[in-house]
């Protein structure tokens, strides 16, 4: 075989070892995070490394942070086949060409139930539970807005993914699923809160005030921050999604 031909070959292996090394580290940092072994995508990566990576690693095959999140979500789609044998959805890979996207909904929801959050901030428990009221609320509220209803449901599913960004995690997943104005509520409704408390600078205010969906921004914020009730009795994840399939019926 000629020299060139031959080191073609042996540079086309070791790409190939690589590439299986690169999933092989997502596996298992997507694997550390989901069972709360590491809350942090640097640090489950990191160890991911040291125990896959038996010595040196370059630094160009390290996966990225969403390469973990779209595993995690596709663990998350498994969990929901498991739970309904014949009614999962596929992997992410293919999610926004799903008709059933209430399907990745319900996945994406079931897992806060296993997140428990601060009861000095949230003393009403788990982020599931949260999300309920948020949305329980929020029906009272506006209760044919499908796209505001959406975003009360499902701006907390990052709580699942990634405990120190979870908006960014939860708008990542989402990619698809959701419409615009949606994930411009979900993205901007910490900011609200701000502006509810007081705390938030004019500029951003201004910026905020300047789109269409700021007065449902706002009532969003006031969601998240009543639905914080120990006790209160919410819907059913599914009961909650059937609800805004039906206003999606609706609505053609």
């Amino acid at each position: 075989m000629p020299g060139a031909a031959l080191m073609g070959l042996v540079t086309a292996q070791l790409e190939m070892a690589n590439d299986r090394l690169r999933r092989q580290i997502v596996l298992e940092a997507a694997h550390l995070i989901h069972h709360r072994q590491e809350p942090d995508y640097g640090r489950a990566r990191q160890k991911a490394i040291r125990k896959l990576g038996r010595g040196w690693v370059r630094e160009t095959d390290f996966p990225s942070n969403a390469e973990i999140r779209h595993e995690l979500l596709s663990i998350a789609y498994q969990q929901q086949r498991d739970l309904s044998p014949g009614q999962g959805v596929a992997p992410f890979a293919s999610a926004s060409e799903q008709a059933d996207r209430f399907g990745a909904y319900r996945a994406l929801l079931l897992p806060l139930a296993d997140v428990q959050q601060s009861r000095k901030s949230h003393p009403e428990g788990d982020a599931l539970y949260h999300s309920l009221q948020v949305f329980e609320l929020a029906r009272d509220e506006l209760p044919y807005d499908e796209e505001y209803l959406l975003a009360a449901l499902l701006h907390d599913v990052g709580k699942a993914i990634d405990a120190k960004d979870h908006i960014e995690a939860g708008l990542d997943v989402l990619d698809g699923l959701i419409t615009e104005r949606t994930a411009w509520l979900i993205a901007h409704h910490a900011e609200a809160r701000r502006i509810l408390d007081g705390t938030i600078g004019v500029r951003v205010r201004r910026r905020l005030a300047a789109s269409e969906s700021f007065e449902e921004l706002l009532l969003l914020a006031a969601c998240d921050r009543d639905g914080r009730l120990p006790g209160m009795v919410v819907p059913e994840v599914d009961e909650a999604l059937d609800d805004i399939r039906e206003i999606a019926r609706m609505c053609g």
